[in-house]
């Protein structure tokens, strides 16, 4: 049974998310956390439940959702898994970041690259990974069909959509994502996005202007 913690990070309000179960076995899905105060909060999180962090994982490779791997990286040993086609966002990831008044350190654990298809396993619990481009070129989601949970990072919002005027993002294609990729899953799906609150997928079908009414043919 697969637990999920939030913690709210930096000055974009992007959700970190700790998933474990009952083998004390962690990942850690967009690491976030920005600064000594917000690393220290999820590191007391993880010690006084003693869980045991395996795997970093990343929706995508935005800065507000990096700002915590090369911390956590060094702290429990771990490695990040990401997208291939993300990885120019964790290259430029630093001078991105001192645009925005962020001091980013560059990631320097081992980057196993993940598509659609692949399986994450911690502890006892597994999580498939959904190809999710649109927002970036690499945005994937994970996935866990027993419980009928996804991480979909700023793929989807309550009400909304992540933006797509950054470098490699494409309004058709995430609508596309969202309609093919994450809808098909199934209305009683609970997501949990990047930022804000989350939501079920039947929620979003109903009432999300920007998936009832895609200008384009699929």
């Amino acid at each position: 049974m697969i637990s999920v913690k939030t913690f709210i990070c930096n000055p974009f309000q992007e959700n970190t998310y700790i998933l474990y179960d009952e083998t004390k076995e962690c990942v850690i899905v967009d690491a976030g956390c920005y600064g000594p105060e917000e690393q220290e909060n999820i590191d007391s999180f993880i010690a006084e439940n003693s869980l045991k962090p395996v795997k970093l994982l990343n929706t995508h490779g935005h800065i507000d959702h990096i700002a915590g791997i090369e911390h956590l990286s060094k702290k429990y040993g771990v490695e990040l898994y990401l997208h291939a086609d993300d990885v120019d966002n964790i290259t430029r990831s630093a001078t991105m970041g001192a645009a925005w008044g962020f001091n980013i350190q560059l990631p320097t654990c081992k980057v196993n690259f993940i598509e659609g298809g692949n399986i994450i396993t911690f502890g006892s619990s597994t999580l498939k990974v959904i190809d999710l481009p649109g927002h970036t070129k690499g945005g994937v989601g994970f996935y866990n069909d027993e419980q009928q949970i996804i991480m979909v990072g700023d793929t989807l919002f309550r009400g909304s959509i992540g933006r797509t005027d950054l470098p490699g993002g494409n309004y058709e294609t995430i609508i596309r994502s969202i309609i093919k990729n994450l809808l098909p899953l199934g209305d009683e799906v609970k997501y949990y996005s990047g930022h804000g609150e989350s939501s079920t997928l039947g929620h979003e079908r109903r009432y999300n202007p920007f998936v009832n009414e895609h200008p384009f043919e699929l």
